[in-house]
């Protein structure tokens, strides 16, 4: 893997941390609020428009392209990776299933089991929302693990393994088993209190599309996190 040189500062990225590049991908640490690649509604930056610009280095003219491998939900913060060609994408989704991807998140009330798997079936409604199904042919398997790291006494601090990686998956499974997100809006929000968000990718570690080399990668934990447990 060949480094990257340092680029001019006037070029680089505002709005996000780079983690890693090379000639093959951009790892990053993407801040809530930020959305990852633009939907049809919405006229903000997105990480992937204010990246391509950075690879383009503010050339109107370049032609190079970053590619989507994963999405992050515009509130969730974190570790999240661009590819820089065609095959380097397709080389990351095909081994999307067996990449360790790890969440912290701060939910509401204090779980009796401390440590778990959720298991069911999601599908997704006309109005965008994301649920649970009785029937497996109407939905898509979702499997998340959970273990409690830390408690107060009204919040969990919880690390999180997705084993599948579905729209809304870890924000559905918890508000579904009775202790969703803290600050989440769309699922089951109990007294929100301010901060983004509690929900952050920390943890991915995946082979290198080009070298086959074993890469990890964190994100810190954002300090809100600390504040949020602290509240009583």
């Amino acid at each position: 893997m060949k480094a990257i040189k340092p680029v001019p500062y006037r070029y680089k990225p505002q709005g996000l941390t780079i983690i890693y590049e090379d000639q093959d991908i951009i790892v990053i640490d993407k801040s809530s609020g930020l959305l990852t690649v633009k939907a049809n509604y919405e006229k903000q930056k997105t990480a992937h428009q204010i990246l391509t610009d950075y690879i383009r280095r503010g050339s109107s003219r370049s032609t190079r392209q970053l590619f989507v491998v994963h999405r992050l939900d515009r509130d969730t913060s974190g570790v999240l990776v661009f590819a820089k060609s065609f095959q380097a994408m397709e080389n990351l989704k095909q081994q999307w299933g067996s990449v360790t991807k790890k969440y912290l998140a701060v939910v509401h009330g204090i779980l009796t089991e401390k440590s778990g798997t959720i298991t069911s079936y999601l599908a997704e409604n006309d109005d965008y929302e994301v649920s649970s199904v009785k029937y497996p042919e109407e939905g898509k398997l979702a499997i998340t693990k959970f273990e409690v790291i830390k408690e107060s006494n009204k919040y969990s601090l919880l690390e999180i393994e997705l084993v599948t990686g579905k729209k809304n998956q870890i924000r559905v499974h918890f508000f579904e088993i009775g202790h969703p997100i803290l600050n989440d809006d769309k699922y089951g929000n109990r007294g929100k209190i301010e901060g983004p968000l509690a929900l952050h990718s920390h943890y991915l570690a995946f082979k290198h599309p080009h070298s086959g080399k074993k890469l990890l990668f964190e994100a810190k934990i954002p300090d809100y996190f600390d504040t949020f447990l602290n509240k009583t």
